[in-house]
């Protein structure tokens, strides 16, 4: 078996709501065969992973694909349920439970196999080790599973999200605030997008002020402050030898605590410290982690956190060191290692609970209670193995949020005040937390920035807290972080309307971030060229912090290859489905098309925009979410579609009597006429006029005014400055020259119907396709051309895997079956050879179409030869 092909659907897709790994798998010699065919292929499978048992079936019973191979299933839909078992054995985040798999037209043997996945970093090696297992089981060979069933464990757990962080975000996800992970590396994420998005790592939130943490992470300096707000704090110095350690200690004359000046989750904290030789081994112990130590009073009684948030507490626990209860049976050894295998405990902050390290403050603390490793406890006896409560240091918790008093409280929210922290664990100790500190002798120990919230969302006894919303409220209020989005797609007129939307926004005063076939836009100023329509340049846009909506091109493309960027956008826009890219990426047919562009209709949250005049559009309307609202345009105010839609009480936009109208079920309105928006070319270009009715209703949809929109559709002027390639119209001695991308039949038919309707003269045609078209598109086009130029120059563009001059020689093809003559059909190759030759065929009042061009530049380049006057006037327009 081979991997031909592998990519990452990020976003929503043409298969899933939800990220998948998309495969290309050839199976070679095993094409064809059935689990069935294979002797001993299903118990061998069944053994290795006995959990495909458990799966369950339509019916809702247990047997899941277990039963499917004992029926027969061919091994692209093996490989495809064993790679989603496998995430689940490694230990995924969350389960990964859709799969598709699905032949490879044209290429036998070949299978696209879809599988969901939670986290990114695992879905390659699972997959592959799914491959390598099925093959090795269909040939008979042993396949030992557990090294890479480990490997695929490491990776989840190098990966994995920590327990403090996932609760915020899982709190985000709650409120349908986006979220987005900075770098797989760290626990940096954003929480919603643009000007509204945040930043949160752990429990740290961009809103927390560094001069603050840095209070927080000296112990001393801290104490001082609260001390200054009359937050009681235990006295004590910082010392930097055993010996000034010794002198503090013997002069405070009474138990004391030793711990690192900077010092964090518990690490080198000793209490109860009573005699030279504790503070000795407490001294070392604490520089391990630092060179500066606090010694302090020992304050008794019992460790307490109380979390706040947004200035108010948002919860609190009782927080015991870690320790074992004996059984009179086994040793503290064996106990701790039992409660180790506990599934709630886990290395560092991955699980609800740390596990216990029997070391030498273990065994320190041991000795104090005339104990050690390997003593038997007597049943219901307790050993501590902590001096500290910290939860990282194997401590459990017992909420006790509504034991604290008011007086706690405030203390508590004045205290993180004092330091500057908006998210602040406060540490108390006292007998009880039910009584006022100053009635106890009880003492606030520590404040922490970024402090760990598992202790409140998973309490060991007690009432759970949702720390993680607390959080978000504290740091999002009432927003839900997104921004205004609307995305756009379809086969023709993308960009235009795409640009009619951005400069629209920006006349209302918005900042615009925006996507199209030349680049990526921030308020007008470009910030990357080239093809940005897809995933990586929408998150562009999304993450930028100044933007304050988002208008994206989304091509058939960047959804094939990456899925969408976003999770749903406020309004999408389907302005066309016509033939085009046919035969790639899966897309065979223009209903396959139609699925692809669907992606978009299907994210609108808020409203989708589609063409009344386009069946496969009208057809989506069916497919949106519920409570998304449809609105339809239409060049034809009579389109039975669009009439209906208004009896039903629906909004639209339309074209009559060369007026742009807005309409619903009781009120229509003329926003414009044509003859004011310049991207119309005075009513010819109607493709335009079509373009500016879908741009309308989307701005309509998205909550802008009729003023709003109309003053937009009357000043955005396209050009080869503001919209390259998209009809550019020049002078060039008296000829009419338009530029424009058209590359496909529906877009040459428009393009042509335009330009016949500018002038009288003749229409000379300079057309292409790329290469990796079907033979049938390629010959459609020439048809499309040969009916309506009068003189056409066919040349060679992107040949995409063709001979040179194929693609050239089949759009001729069907240019000659339509025009029927060949006289006025022109084989030129190369691009620049190809414009000179269509130029030397007008007289002055003709009209030219160069199409599919690269870029403006191309065609400037091509004229400098013969006319470089010309040429100079042209690249000054653009």
């Amino acid at each position: 078996m081979q991997i031909l092909e592998q990519r990452f659907l990020r976003g929503p897709n043409v298969h899933a709501d939800t990220p998948c790994l998309l495969s290309v798998v050839d199976l070679e010699g095993l094409y064809g065969l059935s689990s069935t065919q294979l002797p001993g292929f299903n118990d061998a499978l069944l053994a290795a992973l006995p959990s495909l048992h458990g799966q369950l079936l339509a019916t809702g019973q247990r047997g899941g694909f277990a039963q499917r191979l004992r029926e027969g299933t061919y091994l692209g839909r093996v490989i495809e349920q064993v790679m989603l078992d496998l995430q689940d054995q490694a230990g995924a985040p969350a389960p990964a439970n859709y799969g598709r798999t699905r032949p490879v037209i044209g290429h036998p043997g070949q299978f696209r196999i879809v599988c969901a996945y939670s986290q990114e970093r695992l879905a390659q090696p699972a997959f592959q080790l799914a491959v390598d297992l099925v093959e090795a089981l269909a040939n008979a060979e042993a396949f030992d599973l557990a090294p890479g069933l480990e490997a695929l464990r490491t990776i989840v757990a190098r990966y994995a999200i920590g327990t403090s962080t996932a609760a915020v975000l899982a709190a985000a996800h709650e409120r349908g605030i986006p979220t987005q992970r900075v770098t797989d590396d760290a626990n940096l994420f954003l929480l919603g997008w643009g000007a509204r998005q945040k930043r949160l790592q752990a429990t740290t939130t961009g809103e927390t002020s560094f001069i603050a943490v840095k209070i927080a992470s000296d112990k001393q300096l801290t104490k001082s402050l609260l001390a200054e707000a009359g937050v009681p704090v235990p006295e004590g110095s910082t010392v930097t030898s055993l010996e000034q350690a010794q002198r503090v200690a013997a002069r405070m004359g009474a138990p004391v605590t030793l711990k690192p000046l900077d010092g964090n989750q518990g690490k080198g904290v000793t209490v109860d410290v009573r005699d030279p030789e504790g503070v000795a081994r407490a001294f070392e112990f604490a520089r391990q982690f630092g060179r500066r130590i606090i010694v302090e009073r020992f304050v008794e009684g019992r460790d307490y956190r109380v979390l706040v948030a947004n200035g108010a507490v948002a919860a609190a626990s009782c927080r015991r060191p870690a320790h074992v209860v004996g059984d009179g049976i086994a040793s503290i050894r064996a106990l701790v290692e039992r409660e180790n295998r506990n599934p709630a405990r886990g290395a560092g902050h991955a699980n609800i609970l740390t596990r216990i390290a029997l070391d030498e403050h273990a065994a320190d603390m041991l000795r104090r209670q005339g104990l050690d490793a390997d003593s038997v406890l007597p049943f219901g006896v307790p050993a501590e193995l902590r001096g500290n409560a910290n939860l990282s240091t194997g401590g459990t918790a017992e909420d006790v949020t509504d034991l604290l008093p008011e007086s706690t409280r405030l203390l508590c929210v004045r205290a993180a005040a004092k330091i500057g922290l908006d998210v602040a664990g406060i540490d108390i100790v006292c007998h009880d937390i039910a009584l006022p500190l100053d009635a106890q002798r009880g003492a606030v120990i520590e404040v922490n920035a970024a402090p760990g919230i598992r202790m409140h969302q998973y309490p060991s006894s007690g009432s759970a807290r949702d720390a993680g919303a607390a959080i978000v409220q504290g740091l999002m209020g009432d927003s839900d972080g997104r921004i205004p989005t609307i995305a756009i797609t379809g086969t023709n007129g993308k960009t235009t309307t795409t640009l009619l939307i951005g400069h629209t926004a920006r006349m209302a005063g918005m900042v615009a971030g925006v996507t199209t076939t030349e680049g990526v836009f921030i308020d007008g100023k470009q910030i990357a060229k080239g093809d940005c329509t897809g995933y990586w340049s929408a998150r562009t846009v999304l993450g930028s912090p100044d933007v304050e909506i988002a208008v994206l091109e989304t091509a058939r493309g960047g959804i094939l290859k990456r899925g969408l960027a976003f999770d749903r956008c406020d309004v999408g826009v389907v302005l066309n489905i016509a033939a085009d890219h046919l035969g790639l990426d899966g897309v065979d047919t223009i209903e396959d098309l139609a699925q692809v562009k669907a992606v978009i209709a299907t994210s609108a949250s808020k409203a989708v925009v589609l063409n009344a005049e386009d069946l496969l559009c009208v057809a989506m309307g069916r497919r949106v979410k519920p409570n998304t609202e449809i609105v339809y345009f239409s060049m034809d105010p009579e389109n039975p579609t669009l009439l209906q839609h208004f009896e039903e009480g629906g909004r639209g936009v339309y074209l009559q009597d060369n007026a742009v109208v807005v309409a619903d079920a009781n009120l229509h309105q003329e926003l414009l006429r044509v003859e004011s928006m310049p991207v119309a070319f005075g009513g010819r270009a109607r493709f335009n006029i079509a373009n500016s009715l879908a741009a309308a209703a989307a701005l309509m949809a998205a909550g802008f005014s009729n003023l709003e929109i109309a003053s937009g559709l009357s000043t955005f002027v396209s050009n080869g400055r503001t919209n390259p390639l998209r009809t550019n119209m020049f002078d060039i001695r008296g000829v009419t020259v338009i530029v424009d991308y058209a590359h496909n039949p529906a877009a040459y038919r428009a393009m042509a119907e335009m330009a016949r309707a500018l002038l009288p003269g003749q229409l000379v045609g300079i057309v292409t396709a790329p290469g990796d078209r079907r033979d049938q598109d390629l010959k459609e086009v020439g048809r499309v051309c040969g009916e309506r130029f009068d003189e056409l120059v066919v040349y060679e563009s992107q040949s995409r895997g063709r001979p040179m001059g194929e693609a050239v020689d089949l759009i001729l093809q069907g240019a000659q079956d339509a025009a029927g003559i060949s006289d006025t059909l022109h084989r030129v190759l190369e691009v620049g050879d190809a414009i000179r030759h269509g130029l030397s065929l007008c007289r002055p009042g003709d009209v030219l179409v160069f199409a599919c061009g690269s870029s403006l530049e191309v065609f400037v380049e091509a004229l400098r030869v013969n006319d470089p006057e010309s040429a100079d006037l042209v690249a000054a327009q653009v």
